[in-house]
């Protein structure tokens, strides 16, 4: 192994002992990454967002030195429906009080700081929620965030869109998985699947959109340009994260701390 390559900060991989050492030397703030365990098609695995959250929070750890906790891999996928098999589900409630648990039990042992990096936009309702009930819970001793992997700049928006706006499996993550875990795909079952919610009104589940699971055109998925994704994203997230490390709310304390704290969400 490459001394000079920097090495990510996994927090599962170390000691009580060193974590210790970690928050003696100054760092309060970890990243947590979600993904989901649902199906993705006929051509990628059903751990697809699991590895792109992971894969991309080591990268930005990396290079920042904020901690990694382990990834949330069995989140809310019941959009899938059971459809396909594959896809396994929490419930929203659960889910919530699984985020709401860790946010707790890092206040506890002295965390001043989480951001959350999501590659499954099923996530993203409830991981607002869960960030809302902690930030008011914890007013004052914890600052959360969240940032959609998929979201990290316009260009990166504009990547992952470009074949389907109700995107599932498509090329952007086709492209990543080839990069990050090409032992995984198989290139010789991938499907295109059009969009099929242009001018809808209402909200579907994939089983009311998608014929095979899919919505875009992973056939046109090319690990090069997997690759320049990733490095992008990985640019993109980590400058967020070091304006996280330090940043301090808009307002001063003296404003805010004598605000009651919301005992129960």
């Amino acid at each position: 192994m490459d001394a000079s390559v920097p090495e990510p900060l996994c927090l599962d991989r170390l000691s009580w002992k060193r974590i210790e050492a970690l928050l003696a030397d100054g760092m309060r703030m970890l990243m947590l990454p979600t993904g989901a365990t649902e199906q993705h098609g006929p051509h990628l695995p059903i751990n697809t967002d699991s590895v792109i959250a992971a894969r991309l929070c080591e990268a930005v750890s990396a290079t920042t030195g904020v901690p990694v906790l382990p990834p949330l891999t069995y989140t809310v996928s019941a959009g899938h429906t059971g459809k396909w098999p594959g896809t396994f589900s929490l419930r929203h409630e659960t889910f919530i009080h699984a985020v709401n648990d860790l946010g707790d039990w890092m206040v506890a042992t002295g965390w001043e700081r989480l951001l959350i990096v999501n590659s499954h936009f099923g996530n993203d309702a409830v991981l607002r929620v869960a960030i809302d009930q902690l930030r008011l819970r914890h007013l004052g001793r914890i600052q959360l965030g969240m940032v959609n992997s998929f979201l990290l700049s316009p260009s990166i928006r504009a990547y992952f869109f470009g074949d389907a706006e109700d995107l599932h499996a498509n090329r952007a993550e086709t492209d990543l998985m080839l990069h990050l875990a090409p032992d995984t795909v198989e290139m010789e079952a991938v499907e295109d699947d059009p969009d099929r919610t242009d001018g809808t009104v209402f909200s579907y589940p994939v089983s009311q959109t998608s014929l095979n699971g899919v919505t875009g055109r992973p056939s046109e998925g090319a690990a090069e340009r997997g690759a320049e994704l990733f490095a992008e994203m990985v640019e993109a997230l980590a400058a967020k994260v070091r304006t996280a490390i330090a940043e301090q709310p808009p307002l001063p304390s003296e404003h805010w701390s004598t605000c009651s704290r919301i005992p129960v969400l």
